[in-house]
């Protein structure tokens, strides 16, 4: 039989990955929140890596001239306290773009004019039921001051934008939320994307309260109707106009896809950083790795990208920080 001749490997000619050594954190009272991010970045394994990663590439994103930024959230973030951190981050003009759900808008005006609770995930629900509180996973929150206030607050609202509006009444889903928006007070992030002209597309519009107010608005006003496709032009002519896009997306679902999507008419996302608590091994959007987007052209081949397993509410205040450190 026949012998194959082995070919010897040059040495020089491999990836050299015994390179980097992990090194021990050393970490004392005077050891900065800056400090840990880089031993993480430098020595740190698993997701911890990931972390500081998704940082360093982040902020080149933010750093990118002629680069349009994407930030995408669940509506469920806004019930915590990093509703402040989004708030701050729209603020602060660190983004050209919101895709988020409604229920991200129900919770950003229910906080505007009343409180959320600390609770516990193992609360008794059916006593809450009886106490007239809802259950966010451990956050409570009073009926009046949810369902009943957002109703309050949004039907007179729509009520001028339909008086100020007799020229059409036929508006896409970013021109009333940004029309509410600016009737919110300074605590809201809707508030400071209409004060600095930062788009909010919710594609899902009629899945949440907000939503149920404006169905409930046009049983009355039969003429004052959404278009959702005056949106996807909208977002068309964002992603045509853009010379390099990026993302920051924070959990899953329709957020997350509407992002992806429209970026593929561009050839895909130069920089994509996505959180997500989700396992892909069932095939969902949620789970996918940012790495999956690119066989479908989301995400291009040479795109700084990646995917951090963790609960975006524990990380993104250490996101933001090393965002806004020095």
């Amino acid at each position: 039989m026949r012998q194959v001749k082995k070919k010897n490997v040059d040495v020089k000619d491999s990836p050299n990955y015994l390179s980097k050594d992990v090194r021990d954190y050393s970490i004392n009272q005077k050891t900065s929140i800056t400090q840990i991010l880089k031993n993480m970045a430098d020595s740190g394994g698993f997701e911890g890596r990931h972390l500081a990663n998704g940082i360093e590439i982040l902020k080149k994103m933010l750093n990118e001239k002629n680069c349009t930024r994407f930030i995408s959230f669940v509506g469920a973030l806004m019930s915590t306290g990093n509703r402040g951190i989004v708030r701050d981050m729209i603020k602060n003009k660190m983004f050209d773009c919101i895709i988020t759900t409604c229920g991200a808008l129900d919770h950003d005006i229910a906080k505007s004019f009343s409180s959320y609770y600390e609770g516990d995930f193992r609360l008794d629900d059916q006593f809450l039921l009886k106490k007239d509180i809802h259950r966010l996973g451990n956050i409570l929150i009073p009926n009046k001051n949810y369902g009943p206030l957002i109703e309050n607050k949004v039907q007179p609202i729509l009520q001028k934008l339909y008086d100020n509006s007799k020229s059409s009444r036929e508006l896409a889903p970013s021109e009333i939320i940004r029309y509410i928006g600016s009737h919110l007070n300074e605590s809201s992030f809707l508030y400071w994307a209409f004060k600095n002209d930062i788009p909010v597309f919710v594609p899902g519009i009629v899945d949440g309260a907000v939503g149920n107010q404006i169905w409930l608005f046009n049983q009355s006003h039969k003429d004052f109707k959404i278009d959702i496709l005056k949106d996807q032009t909208k977002l068309s002519e964002i992603i045509f106009d853009a010379k390099k896009t990026g993302a920051f997306m924070m959990g899953g679902g329709l957020s997350k896809h509407h992002t992806l999507w429209w970026n593929q008419y561009r050839g895909g996302l130069d920089y994509a950083v996505y959180i997500t608590t989700a396992s892909e091994w069932d095939g969902s959007l949620s789970g996918a790795p940012v790495a999956e987007a690119i066989s479908w052209g989301k995400v291009t081949t040479q795109a700084k990208q990646i995917t951090i397993h963790a609960d975006v509410s524990t990380v993104l205040p250490f996101i933001y920080y090393g965002l806004i450190s020095k």
